[in-house]
């Protein structure tokens, strides 16, 4: 199994733990703003760390976003796997094919 399946599934049981005892119950108990607004403060830090921080600053941050990431996949009902077919559904098409795509708002 790899890291983020490892990982996905560790979030899955610390969900239902105690907040005193869990960061990933606490943020879920605190509900899905506090955890969308933890997500873009990791997006934001991440990419500051990419213009002016080190290699090991942007992996660290990339760390804490995949993370977070992946207790808002989970709150929401959501996995990986998720992931992992809409990134499948997109192999073969350019970048701008895809964006085309999509439904206009």
């Amino acid at each position: 199994m790899d890291t983020l399946t490892q990982l996905e599934q560790v979030i899955a049981t610390r969900r239902s733990a105690s907040p005193e005892e869990s960061y990933v119950a606490k943020l879920n108990q605190r509900g899905m703003p506090v955890i969308a607004r933890k997500v873009g403060e990791e997006g934001v830090e991440t990419a500051i760390a990419a213009l002016t921080g080190s290699d090991e600053e942007l992996v660290g941050e990339a760390a804490d976003l995949i993370f977070h990431l992946l207790v808002l996949l989970n709150a929401k009902g959501l996995s990986l796997d998720h992931v992992r077919a809409e990134l499948q559904r997109r192999e073969g098409l350019s970048g701008l094919e895809e964006k085309a795509s999509r439904p206009k708002e």
